[in-house]
């Protein structure tokens, strides 16, 4: 299958001169990667800061700023979104400037600096913004200000800066993101340039090269009397990829769907020792690793989805996270060969049973067992939440329990993988329904999923475990509309379990409640509540209607007072 890779290209520039002042506070730096994996999962970084000039660390601010960030930017798991990255670097970089400014002697003297940030990743440029320096962009003729000044004007007619890096302890960044277009042109100039001099006539024009309108912006400027630092970046969109698939996916579909396998067969250097599952989706065996003698388990998809691009694409998504998460609480999954001409994966044998022969072993399970699982799971879930994952298809056959006691999670087919979304989208069409007992009502509805989905999934088991039974009336179709109209009534763990505390209810009363924003935001929340009651939570239900607190208590009552009230006019009319 040939399928060429366009790649990202820009034709870039940058220049900046001291101008009338005896130091250059003011930074620029542009990143392009050198592997074309790189290119893909990580995007072109393009960095603009200007120190504050009051301050003898202005300098040392601005250029810790840019060099920092952009190191720490590409050092980021290729899992996590852009934002989520960006997010993480730029709040510790504004720790680090503030503490150090801090210790300066003289408040005016501290580390703070304005910055600027373009990040284009795939078809999208995403910007980062706090303080005066200022990005444009120009399009198809017009010139575009993309950036708001962080500044006001005091009664002496006095520009001041009322957000920057290192200004203080907490950090407001203006964030958004915008669809490129071949020919665009971005343009980063400090104060020192546009403050001075109108920047349009120069950026806009054809007939300069970016290293042409980068020099003339700053020697212009400083011509017309700037008295600042004079610092210009600008490059220009030569080639955009067509949202092509990532490499791991690339690397995937070029090879063949191996055939299925009995024991004793071999593949490449695995040997199948047995055969764990077959089905019409995939093949699954336990296998040995003749070169390293080490039990494993492979996995094939099926020959029905030699010609499914999404399925293919999906399998390969799935080897990549399997990858990327290197933790003792979730399956281990390892690289194929490189040579190999089949699609399949190795991952860890993990010799234990699943959550679903655990409860059958342990139908109605102790409240201590169900925290102490819980709490496993949790801690498992969490692995993907700071790699910027949502698993979205926990269910008691995807987790794990080993024969120690540890919890595992299998399985990830289903997986968000936020850094991945910005190379290719995922379609609406294209969402995976799982185990619709267990997947959150805004995934199914809308397709989106966070980390409150799992925690509704999750939530769903813990009630399980303790009561053989789902909070929410269990469905049997498997079809994504009849999915939709599922009626959210919840079913009290009261009804199912007498011998469990009442304040145990509302724990899992909020952690699958059918709206993501009435859930728990902080999944340690969620087991905290398990141990201690929650007095909020008390109050909450006490001060709500009764069809809120127990609709079927609700419903039963009036049922009773219908009976009562057609009783009473059947003996009316007998009267008469």
């Amino acid at each position: 299958m040939n399928m060429p890779i366009s790649t990202l290209k820009l034709q870039h520039a940058g220049a900046s001169l001291v101008g009338a002042r005896t130091q250059n506070q003011d930074a620029i730096l542009l990143k392009i990667p050198d592997s074309a994996d790189g290119l893909t999962h990580k995007g072109i970084v393009a960095c603009i800061a200007d120190g504050v000039s009051c301050s003898d660390h202005s300098q040392r601010a601005s250029h810790t700023a840019v060099v920092q960030f952009v190191n720490d930017y590409f050092a980021t798991p290729s899992s996590w979104s852009i934002k989520h990255s960006a997010g993480k670097i730029l709040t510790a970089i504004n720790t680090w400037l503030y503490e150090e400014g801090s210790k300066q002697a003289l408040t005016h003297n501290g580390l703070v600096t304005t910055f600027s940030c373009v990040v284009i990743k795939s078809n999208t440029a995403h910007l980062f913004h706090v303080g005066d320096t200022r990005i444009h962009l120009f399009r198809d003729g017009q010139m575009q200000l993309l950036t708001k000044d962080h500044q006001r004007t005091n009664l002496a007619n006095q520009a001041y800066l009322t957000r920057a890096l290192g200004m203080d302890s907490n950090l407001d960044v203006d964030y958004q993101k915008v669809s490129l277009q071949k020919g665009d042109r971005f343009i980063l100039t400090s104060d020192g340039v546009h403050d001075t001099l109108d920047i349009t006539p120069l950026a806009s024009s054809s007939q300069y090269t970016p290293q042409e309108i980068c020099d003339l912006l700053c020697h212009d400027a400083f011509e017309q009397g700037s008295q600042d630092n004079l610092s210009a970046l600008v490059f220009d969109v030569k080639d955009l990829p067509a949202h092509t698939l990532p490499e791991h996916q690339l690397s995937m579909l070029v090879r063949s769907i191996p055939p299925v396998l009995e024991e004793g067969n071999k593949l490449e250097q695995f040997r199948v020792l047995k055969v764990l599952y077959s089905g019409s989706r995939s093949h699954v065996y336990l296998v040995e690793d003749e070169l390293t003698n080490k039990r494993r388990v492979l996995k094939a998809p099926s020959e029905h989805y030699r010609d499914d691009l999404d399925y293919l694409k999906a399998f390969a998504n799935e080897q990549w996270v399997g990858t990327q998460l290197k933790n003792t609480r979730v399956m281990r999954v390892y690289p194929s060969p490189n040579d190999s001409r089949f699609v399949y994966q190795i991952c860890e044998y993990i010799q234990g049973i699943t959550l679903r022969q655990w409860m059958y072993d342990n139908p109605k399970a102790s409240l201590q067992e169900t925290r102490t699982l819980l709490d496993e799971i949790i801690k498992a879930l969490r692995v993907f939440q700071r790699a910027d994952m949502v698993h979205r298809d926990l269910k008691p056959e995807n987790i794990m329990i080993t024969r120690a006691a540890e919890v595992k999670i299998i399985d990830f087919g289903a997986v968000k993988v936020k850094g991945l979304e910005e190379i290719t989208p995922e379609s609406r069409d294209s969402v995976p329904l799982g185990a619709v007992n267990y997947i959150a009502p805004e995934y199914i509805d809308s397709g989106k999923a966070s980390i409150v989905s799992d925690l509704f999934s999750v939530a769903v088991m813990g009630f399980e475990m303790l009561t053989g039974e789902l909070p929410y009336k269990p469905t049997t179709s498997q079809n994504l509309q009849a999915a939709r109209h599922t009626q959210w009534v919840y079913r009290s763990l009261c009804d199912y379990r007498e011998d469990i505390p009442s304040w145990v209810d509302l724990v899992f009363r909020k952690g699958t409640h059918h709206l993501a924003h009435r859930r728990y935001p902080v999944l340690g929340d969620f087991i905290a509540d398990l141990y201690v009651p929650n007095t909020e939570l008390q109050k909450e239900l006490q001060g709500s209607p009764l069809i809120k607190r127990n609709p079927v208590l609700f419903w039963k009552v009036l049922a009773l007072l219908a009976t009562a009230i057609a009783a009473g006019e059947m003996l009316w009319l007998i009267s008469l």
